[in-house]
């Protein structure tokens, strides 16, 4: 099929976001265009080395960006804003958004070089504004981040509610609650589908209010009588307000140690957030501080490892220091995936005789994210006819099928990143699949996760690489001994295996005819095979092998 939406036909497309947490790209096609809800990064792991930044492949809605009518922002977290710089002059469409992340985004694109060439309109919060032949409402919820909207996409063939992320927080201590009346509106109205936020559909009951963070870290700040440093989101605003008025109310300064803490309370401030604050102290005047005069706040919640709290960690930060007997709080939870490095910096503080708290012992981190009693709250206010979740894993969207269903909701669609759904006419359901992927930032290049780099790159972190250097002459009979290079395969006790090794490429060259020396790739070959079958003989290793040949 063209895949280009009809007059009478609504598509939804996610390219990321279904199926795991981070990354999401969300489209919606309708008469002839489509809309563009976030545009998202993940972090590399160790199956992608040399990887820092991982974001979806917009080849799809990049080869028909002519029909892109616009990017809607739902809020301003990495995995929904981060791929921005990156991505966008493959796209090249009008982004809106609403203030505080419009601000996150205008830094990003200052830093890419794309200020001027990528327009950003500002959208109030609860503002309505047509994108195309979409007619667009923002409805504000409660997040771990200022101005986090539901987005409803109005069309002639339906409505559908895209829920970003959100949760229901009584007390959010930034900005307003969860505006219901709105939701109960349009619920009342009609809605088609609802596309909506995952992550914590295996957990029961409430996540949780962001005063009870207060009330603990409160507590535990206290109670401490020397440094105290809390890990936390860079994002959450909010808990940024609750330690500096925690700390200010036992006579602490607030010191922020890591560049995006000190880009979020820039922004924050443009947009009308913390205004009440006092500024926070630079990372080279907390040393002038008393130790028991100051609360830090640091990046490194998720174990990161050129993030601030990580370099204090190993003594390798310029300015900032924690010593024995101060404490470390880490303000955040665990994202899955992250717990070795995680743990592994945990433990390196401990070792230094700083005391580490965490939420496994203490409430001082709430979701951002509905557990399934508010899943259950929305679908009774919402009432759509169809529920497609979204921002999870497998598991998650499976748990969060059922609960609708739970709920009386008449359709649930569990999609992957790729999945084509008609949401109307007629029933909904799968209609294609299209070529989704991965792009990873190496360097400054972005390269496909799935493509040949990463996959050469994956095998010689496993296996190892060589590179083997022949000399021959005209004849194909080797001039000189091969030369080998195998770093972190062979080091300066291995000169017998090398000889080995290189005695074998000889004997393996020279078993090969006349027609075959003369012949470049045979040559090459023969020589990889042998070095191979060297080092899984001796050292149970197939190493990536590069042969070099010099013909003289």
């Amino acid at each position: 099929m063209s895949h280009r939406p009809g007059p009478d036909e609504l598509l939804f497309l996610p390219l990321g976001g279904a199926g795991e947490i981070g990354m999401n790209l969300n489209l919606y096609g309708h008469a002839g265009k489509w809309l563009m809800i976030d545009l998202g990064i993940a972090f590399g792991d160790d199956d992608t080395p040399g990887i820092d930044v991982v974001m979806p492949d917009p080849a799809f809605i990049a080869e028909r960006s002519a029909d892109l009518a616009g990017l809607v922002l739902t809020h301003a977290h990495e995995d929904h804003i981060g791929a921005v710089p990156y991505l966008w002059p493959q796209l090249r469409c009008p982004i809106y958004a609403t203030p505080f992340a419009a601000s996150l985004v205008r830094r990003k694109l200052v830093e890419a070089g794309l200020k001027e060439a990528a327009p950003i309109t500002e959208i109030p919060l609860s503002g309505r504004f047509s994108v195309g032949p979409f007619e667009i409402e923002l409805i504000t919820l409660t997040h771990s981040i200022p101005e986090p909207n539901a987005v409803v996409v109005r069309t002639k063939l339906g409505t559908v509610l895209h829920t970003g992320d959100w949760k229901l927080d009584p007390d959010p201590l930034v900005g307003p609650v969860a505006d219901e009346a709105a939701l109960r509106r349009i619920g009342a109205e009609g809605v088609l589908a609802m596309v909506c936020d995952s992550t914590n559909a295996l957990v029961e009951g409430q996540s949780g209010s962001e005063a009870e963070v207060r009330a603990t870290l409160d507590r535990l700040i206290g109670e401490r009588r020397q440094r105290v440093a809390v890990a936390c989101f860079a994002s959450n605003v909010a808990r940024l307000g609750t330690i500096a008025e925690v700390a200010a109310r036992h006579d602490r300064q607030v010191g922020l140690v890591g560049r995006s803490l000190w880009r979020i309370d820039a922004a924050a401030r443009e947009t009308g957030y913390l205004a009440d604050l006092p500024p926070f102290v630079s990372e080279h005047d907390i040393a002038f501080l008393p130790r028991d005069k100051v609360v830090m706040v640091c990046t490194g919640s998720q174990g990161e490892p050129r993030s601030a709290l990580a370099r204090i960690a190993r003594n390798e930060h310029p300015q900032a220091t924690l010593e024995s007997g101060d404490s470390v709080i880490f303000s955040s939870r665990v994202i899955p995936g992250n717990e070795r490095a995680i743990f592994k910096l945990q433990d390196e503080l401990v070792r230094l005789g700083l005391e580490v708290l965490t939420d496994r012992e203490h409430p001082v981190h709430v979701s951002g994210h509905p557990a399934r009693a508010e899943l259950a709250q929305m679908y009774h206010w919402v009432r759509p006819r169809i529920a497609v979740p979204v921002h999870g894993e497998p598991r998650h969207l499976v748990a969060h099928a059922k609960l609708a269903e739970e709920c009386q909701v008449p359709a649930t669609i569990v999609p992957q990143n790729g999945s084509l759904i008609r949401l109307a006419p007629g029933p909904a359901g799968r209609v294609d699949e299209v070529a989704s992927g991965r792009l990873g930032l190496d360097g400054n290049a972005l390269v496909p996760i799935g493509g040949e780099i990463m996959q050469q790159r994956r095998r010689i972190l496993h296996g190892g690489s060589v590179v083997v250097t022949l000399v021959a002459g005209r004849d194909g009979r080797l001039l000189a001994a091969p030369q080998l290079a195998a770093p972190g395969l062979l080091g300066s006790g291995d000169a017998a295996l090398v000889a080995e090794l290189a005695a074998e490429v000889r004997d393996a060259v020279d078993a090969l005819s006349a027609a075959q020396r003369h012949d470049d790739a045979a040559l090459k070959e023969a020589a990889r095979l042998a070095v191979r079958r060297g080092f899984r003989a001796r050292r149970d290793k197939k190493p990536v092998t590069e042969v070099q040949l010099v013909r003289l």
